[in-house]
């Protein structure tokens, strides 16, 4: 499914470089690049660094260490940019002088590890939230089996693994769990560090989860879906707002976003959670990187700028085939004005031209 026509795209991203700054000459500053913070789309943007170095820009190192982090880093100024799944509201934005871009848009996925199956096991959100309460204990259980008629489950208790640290993958996991269950909502909670009850496993990040999950029988995880691809994980198929059970995809991503004020208004903060539509994933993300917008100069945020202007120009290419799907073009169409919103003290304009 795609979101534009090329000619479309093409008359977008030259109305981007006709009115971007170009202040600064072409490769004046190749400094090394520093980004932090939420794992769920930490691979992906690993590999546009990789990419982004090859086609001569700078060198780009991009640590996954949850939004929690990520935000905090960027808002002490430790590093070049934040990454998180937690998008800050405009008064915050405002509050810590941040500029807020979107990046790219992925599915939190439930994965398990149980026996061969024959089959996936579905689940809705209701049961989903009762077994992250840990009010239903076991495989077995007839809220489960009464969603899997054609499936042996086993007598396994479940052991839930949740994220150690403050995350943004937990927070839109939550929020979609407690709009499935008004008592998830009033007994845990949503946000990047929920109440959870009992005494989970915990773990570090995606792939702390994915470590954990397989070293545990019976465990339920919750991971980014590029993770699921990589390590052949057991996705739970869950029933969406149509009705349906569906498994995760890149596609069930991009009819989300359809589904939303995203694609409709070009509103970056709207939820893509359990929207409408057959084939709509019920928990999709939109990925968001935190820039300073007052930087002491020019120089300082232009390596940042550069690599997250070549990732807009070259997005949907490199996109493709991660277990992300691209930005809408109502979205990419007010980048311009993000990029822009970027002023150094010092009076000069970072140059975001690709190369």
């Amino acid at each position: 499914m795609s979101f534009r026509s090329l000619n479309a795209l093409y008359l977008l991203r030259l109305a981007l470089v006709l009115t971007l700054p170009l202040a600064l000459p072409h490769g004046a500053s190749a400094q090394s690049v520093q980004g932090q913070g939420a794992t769920f789309p930490s691979k992906v943007y690993e590999a546009w660094a990789r990419a982004f170095a090859k086609a001569g820009g700078a060198n780009v190192i991009y640590k996954g260490t949850g939004s929690g982090d990520g935000i905090k880093q960027i808002t002490a100024r430790k590093v070049d940019f934040g990454g998180t799944d937690a998008p800050l509201a405009p008064a915050e934005l405002a509050k810590q002088r941040l500029v807020q871009i979107p990046m790219l848009v992925g599915g939190v996925v439930p994965v398990v590890n149980l026996p061969a199956l024959g089959a996936p096991v579905q689940l809705d959100g209701a049961v989903l939230a009762d077994i992250f309460m840990g009010r239903i204990k076991a495989w077995n259980d007839g809220r489960i089996a009464a969603l899997n008629p054609n499936l042996a489950l086993p007598a396994l208790p479940i052991k839930r693994v949740v994220r150690a640290e403050k995350s943004g993958t937990s927070d839109g996991f939550s929020r979609y769990l407690a709009g499935a269950s008004a008592a998830f909502k009033a007994e845990v909670g949503a946000g990047q560090a929920p109440a959870w009850p009992g005494e989970p496993l915990k773990a570090e990040g995606n792939d702390g989860m994915v470590q954990t999950l397989r070293a545990t029988p019976g465990a339920i995880a919750y991971v980014s879906y590029d993770r699921v691809l990589r390590d052949r994980l057991a996705a739970v198929r869950l029933r969406n707002a149509a009705g349906r059970f569906v498994a995760p995809s890149e596609r069930g991503f991009a009819a989300a976003v359809l589904e939303s004020d995203m694609y409709r208004a070009g509103d970056d903060l709207a939820t893509l959670l359990d929207r409408p539509g057959s084939d709509a994933w019920p928990i999709t993300l939109t990925s968001f990187v935190l820039v300073d917008a007052e930087p002491a100069s020019a120089a300082q945020v232009q390596g940042a700028m550069r690599f997250l202007y070549w990732c807009f120009m070259h997005g949907d290419d490199l996109t493709r085939g991660t277990g992300f799907a691209p930005l809408p073009v109502s979205v990419q169409s007010r980048l311009a004005a993000r990029f822009t919103q970027v002023r150094p003290r010092d009076g000069a304009l970072p140059a975001y031209q690709s190369f």
